[in-house]
């Protein structure tokens, strides 16, 4: 699963996210791609089970990128545990999502096994996605 090898503080302050994405809207590797829709905090699992889904219908043609990395670690408490004595361990990680972020691309397959591709990888995630495909300029 995907994690950082380092980090400077264990732990983050959850924070809110606002707005529209400003990076990563376009297709910058691949021929088509899954757009998010929706704000999200993907779990870097989900994350993996997406990626396999993906790869698993194009039978490992063609390539896939990843454009979203899971950086922000997210806390637990143990179950059973009374109110406050503070924060919980890092459990896992998760990488922050803004609507109009390109999560997905893919390159080397036809049109439709790509978009049922996709499909399958979306519904693996826990926020709405999109087909996009490259505009064609000529």
């Amino acid at each position: 699963m995907l994690a950082p090898k380092k980090v400077k503080y264990r732990k983050m302050q959850k924070g809110r996210v606002r707005g529209l994405e400003s990076r990563g809207l376009e297709l910058a590797f691949g021929d088509f791609g899954l757009k998010a829709v929706e704000t999200a905090h993907i779990d870097a699992r989900a994350l993996e089970a997406a990626r396999i889904a993906l790869t698993r219908h194009i039978k490992r043609g063609g390539r896939v990128w990843i454009r979203v990395f899971p950086d922000k670690p997210f806390t637990k408490k143990p179950a059973e545990t009374r109110m406050g004595k503070g924060k919980g361990p890092p459990e896992g990680w998760v990488a922050v999502v803004r609507p109009g972020r390109i999560l997905f691309e893919m390159e080397g397959v036809p049109e439709p096994e790509a978009r049922e591709a996709m499909r399958l990888a979306g519904h693996k995630l826990a926020l709405s996605t999109q087909f996009v495909t490259r505009k064609i300029t000529g």
